[in-house]
């Protein structure tokens, strides 16, 4: 019976720009987003850990140790793989308006790629990127096929309708939240090995496309929900039972920071919803996944915990093979558009 290591992270976007720039989304959304209310565009009306955090530069201090904390934190988990020594990675990550657009949105897609080009800083324009590196640089990374139909095949004969694609539908290759996890986990650029199983789950559902993949609304349409909470625990179930059936060791990822404060309509859009991070981060810490079966999608849109499906079917694989959670690190934030957690999963 093949190995299994669970690993939990972030792929914080504004993570690979320096802090110089402020790259954080709200600073820009104060000046920009219709929605807020006029009185919660001045500072002073803000709870006062918020006015703390922003300070008097606009979080660019408390950033710094927020920045130096997830880094550390990647290199941790980064560590833990390698003496792990896995046969392949699976990431379980959202599709934010990259490969999932208006030709077609299926709840979850397997990326069954030979291998993985992408180019991660295409969306930065002018601005640069932590390592100084071309803003067009394309980065490979090894795909593993056979395994990708393998999970593809077991998941649909499972009862569970996921896609499968052998090429990106985006020229810029697979999504954010594969690309950056992979950059992180390569933060000191020694190579990334191990080849790579992406699992796009459509995480933004009602607002894939008002969204477009950026953080304003751009228009009002509602679109169909994203996949529930349970079917994406039942895929992470089936991920890890045709794993386990495998002759490869695997880690499996769930790539997502948790609620995100530009999809919070409640806390209008300037803050996450922490008591709802605070709820999932209790059952984590106890190792109880199958909670997150009983939440809604209403649920999850009205906290902007949309990303947290993410960890949902990792949660699914780790009940599989019984692992229990250890948090290593936990970076609450106000300021910083969504709190970001890590974990490592191992069987009991």
């Amino acid at each position: 019976m093949a190995e299994i290591l669970g690993i939990g992270c972030t792929h914080y976007p504004p993570g690979i720009v320096p802090d110089a720039h402020h790259p954080w989304p709200l600073p820009f959304q104060l000046k920009s987003d219709p929605r807020i209310p006029e009185r919660l565009r001045d500072p002073r009306n803000w709870p006062a850990p918020m006015r703390a955090e922003w300070g008097d530069d606009q979080g660019l201090s408390a950033h710094a140790p927020h920045r130096a904390r997830l880094e550390a934190a990647f290199r941790d988990l980064r560590a833990r793989i390698d003496a792990f020594a896995p046969d392949l990675v699976v990431i379980f990550g959202d599709d934010q308006y990259e490969n999932f657009r208006e030709e077609c949105i299926p709840p979850f897609c397997v990326q069954a790629y030979a291998d993985l080009a992408c180019q991660p800083f295409h969306a930065l324009g002018k601005l640069p990127n932590i390592w100084n590196e071309p803003n067009d640089k394309t980065f490979r990374f090894a795909g593993h096929r056979e395994a990708a139909k393998r999970l593809a095949t077991h998941a649909l004969e499972s009862g569970i309708d996921v896609a499968y694609a052998y090429a990106p539908r985006s020229p810029y290759g697979v999504g954010h939240a594969f690309a950056n996890t992979l950059l992180f986990l390569d933060i000191d650029r020694t190579g990334f090995p191990y080849p790579v199983v992406p699992i796009s789950v459509n995480a933004y559902g009602r607002r894939v496309i008002s969204y477009r993949g950026g953080i304003l609304e751009r228009s009002k349409e509602i679109d169909p929900p994203s996949p529930a909470p349970a079917r994406c625990f039942a895929l992470g179930q089936a991920v890890a039972r045709a794993l386990r059936e495998s002759p490869w060791r695997a880690v499996v990822i769930g790539s997502a920071s948790w609620s995100h404060a530009f999809l919070c309509d409640k806390n209008a859009w300037i803050h996450p919803d922490r008591d709802a991070d605070e709820r999932l981060l209790a059952e984590l810490r106890a190792s109880d996944y199958r909670k997150w079966t009983e939440l809604s999608t209403a649920w999850i849109d009205d906290c902007g915990e949309q990303e947290f499906l993410s960890w949902i079917c990792l949660g699914g694989a780790m009940d599989e093979v019984g692992a229990k959670a250890e948090v290593t690190e936990w970076l609450d934030t106000w300021v910083f558009n969504a709190a970001k957690c890590f974990a490592v999963f191992r069987p009991a």
